[in-house]
């Protein structure tokens, strides 16, 4: 999703550190393990985010013998991609050691290897032991990882502009091309670096036990590097004994024969018997869409049960313009009256996604379902996650688990209406984590709770394009890394205007506030863009809390075109906790107004309010006015955040002030 640039001048990435380990000391002077989320101290996120069963551990805070890289927020590096913008770097008989803080009997390892110098991805092992037994290999993949050049990107490092028209409007920093032409520096801006991978240990360990992940002599990896690892205590297989079994309609669970027909013959007897689907334990191959309407489908679990396909090329494109299929389960498309009915649980699906064709219906979910559920999925390697087409209406989606994907975790594309996705866990996607699209049809009466959104390597963690009577509240985004922010407003890519209310309350960000390459500026970790529409619907932006914002904690902003077109007003925030800005708390770069209540904010490293308005300056004072409704305490380096001189449109603009590196975040 880039956006056009507003300034053309070039300055460097100011680099904020992030949070520093956690330390401890366990039995024997070993150190104890360091349990966070999204690389925070858990405490500072209490109650927001998704209930995850498992207990995130940081490499660069576990035992190892290889070397930290990060931290660093430069986008196109791997330490920029990294969880907490840090993780540990191992060559062939080096390792990482994780000391288990609950009893696990099964790990995730997020982790990237080098691409093949011509692309396509290599494969190298991983050896796995706990308390030096009991070896388990994992075969580590980068067939899904490493994209590069310019939207929507390619597989091959060697490849010139695809886009050699285009203006190249990336800043000189990363990478050193800002003008027309073939000439680039290759691999051209390298991104999506990291997969994961589960494993069951085969038995169950007991807290204090020692993980060891080591990388054999010998591998063809020339390096492996470790973000993270996940431990969880996985329970037994789910048995739905009543029911109609893939098996009996002749499903292969060992995968070696395609068993989409099995599933669909599956499908029309529960519908005659009035049964539920259940596919058990196994990997059933899968290379074509399941259309679902009116029926229940279970698994074993989402680690017992996984239905994997190949990406297939068809014949001729498809009228929706898809030019390939691939495993996933869709509601009837809406023209045809949609699907309703439908409950989905308990199953992975391993799609194999290596390209980003938009046109594509190789979604792990898609299609339109009404009153219906998703609970309890795994869904990896497709190209969005959970696409859905509207009009729909009462869908309800919670508890899954959406991981590496080339695009989306999940888009509401317009006409969706009281729905909800709660309780679900997404990272490494390669656009918006979770969005509301309000393209052609408005979305309305949605709401995205408690969910966890971390590391998009591409726009935002949450996003909401128009729509109306929408809530964000109560989630947990950290570590956006380009083109995009943490959350985000935005009256653009066609979508129908704001209307009604938009309630975004008691969310957490962390490390987000990016650099945005194309404009040359900071966002803020919250931003609203006007670029197509005003912005002028009842917002309200209650209980929520920036932590460590590169940048800035609060933008509004428009585009340089349209800047004496369109406004962003009617925005109202409240309780906010701001802990720690690169540069400000509120940067105002369009005409409009908010109004700030009890807005507390502590070091803040330039001028509390940069205030630009639309870059027509005024005698009479910026095109944005800000509205003090008291209680906006606190500040940084230059005093007061909001002082009484820069109220209500004082001019303060500084399109590029100097970076200073907040402190981490720590308790209020």
């Amino acid at each position: 999703m880039a956006v056009a640039a507003v300034i053309a001048a070039s300055v460097g990435l100011g680099v904020v550190p992030g949070a520093p380990a956690l330390a401890g000391t366990g039995t024997g002077g070993a150190p104890a393990p360091v349990v966070t989320r999204a690389a925070l101290d858990p405490s500072l996120v209490a109650g927001r985010g998704a209930n995850v069963a498992f207990s995130e551990q940081e490499a660069e805070n576990a035992t190892t013998n290889g070397t930290a890289i990060g931290p660093d927020r430069t986008a196109y590096t791997l330490a920029g991609e990294a969880s907490g913008r840090k993780a540990v770097r191992l060559t062939p008989g080096q390792h990482v050691e994780f000391t288990l803080p609950k009893t696990a009997n099964a790990i995730t390892v997020r982790y990237s290897i080098p691409d093949a110098p011509n692309g396509g991805g290599i494969t190298a092992p991983l050896n796995v032991t706990v308390n030096g037994g009991g070896k388990k290999v994992m075969t580590l993949t980068s067939q899904y990882a490493w994209l590069y050049n310019q939207y929507p990107f390619t597989n091959d490092p060697n490849a010139d502009l695809l886009h050699p028209d285009w203006w190249i409007t990336e800043c000189a920093c990363v990478p050193n091309a800002t003008t027309p032409g073939p000439t680039i520096t290759k691999p051209f801006r390298p991104t999506h670096f990291y997969d994961e991978q589960r494993l069951l240990l085969g038995r169950t360990y007991r807290a204090g036990d020692k993980v060891r992940l080591t990388v054999p002599a010998g591998s063809n990896a020339a390096w492996t590097v470790i973000d993270l690892l996940d431990s969880e205590l996985v329970g037994a297989p789910h048995v739905r004994l009543l029911a109609a079994n893939v098996l009996a309609f002749g499903a292969d669970p060992l995968g070696r024969r395609d068993s989409a027909d099995a599933i669909d013959r599956a499908i029309a007897s529960a519908k005659r018997s009035h049964l539920k689907v259940y596919i058990p334990p196994g990997v059933y191959q899968v290379n074509r869409h399941i259309v679902v309407d009116d029926v229940t489908i279970e698994g074993a679990g989402s680690w017992y049960t996984t239905v994997k396909g190949k990406e297939v090329a068809l014949g001729a494109p498809a009228p929706d313009g898809s030019v390939h299929t691939g495993v996933g389960f869709y509601g009837k498309d809406a023209s045809a009256g949609g699907s309703r009915n439908v409950h989905l649980s308990g199953f992975a699906i391993e799609g194999d996604v290596r390209e980003r064709i938009d046109t594509d219906q190789v979604n792990g979910i898609g299609g339109a379902l009404s009153d219906s559920t998703v609970d309890g999925l795994y869904i990896h390697r497709t190209k969005v996650g959970m696409w859905f087409d509207g009009p729909m209406k009462n869908l309800k989606i919670t508890n899954n688990v959406i991981v590496d994907q080339i695009a989306d975790a999940l888009n509401f594309h317009g006409g969706v209406t009281n729905s909800v996705v709660s309780n679900n866990f997404t990272r490494n996607t390669g656009d918006d984590g979770l969005a509301m699209w309000s393209e052609k049809i408005a979305n309305a009466g949605n709401t995205f709770d408690h969910n966890t959104v971390q590391t998009p390597t591409l726009a935002n963690g949450i996003a909401v394009y128009g729509g109306t009577d929408n809530t964000v509240s109560n989630n947990l985004v950290a570590d956006p890394i380009r083109e995009g922010s943490g959350i985000h407003v935005g009256s653009r890519f066609g979508a129908e205007a704001f209307a009604g209310h938009l309630w975004i309350t008691d969310n957490t960000t962390a490390r987000a506030g990016t650099y945005e390459l194309n404009w040359n500026i900071g966002l803020g970790a919250i931003w609203f863009y006007a670029l197509d529409k005003n912005i002028d619907a009842d917002v309200q932006v209650v209980g929520n809390h920036f932590l460590d914002s590169t940048y800035n904690a609060i933008m509004l902003v428009s585009d340089w075109p349209v800047k004496d077109l369109y406004s962003i007003t009617n925005v109202h925030f409240k309780d906010i906790r701001v802990d720690g800005t690169g540069t400000s708390v509120v940067s105002a770069r369009v005409k409009g107004s908010a109004s700030f209540e009890n807005v507390d904010a502590r070091n803040v490293g330039a001028v509390g309010v940069n205030n630009c308005g639309s870059f027509n300056f005024p005698p009479t004072g910026s095109e944005f006015s800000l509205t003090d409704l008291g209680g906006n305490d606190g500040g940084g380096t230059t005093g007061p955040w909001l002082a009484p001189w820069e109220l209500p449109n004082t001019i303060t603009c500084d399109d590029r002030p100097p970076v200073v590196a907040p402190p981490a975040p720590s308790p209020w």
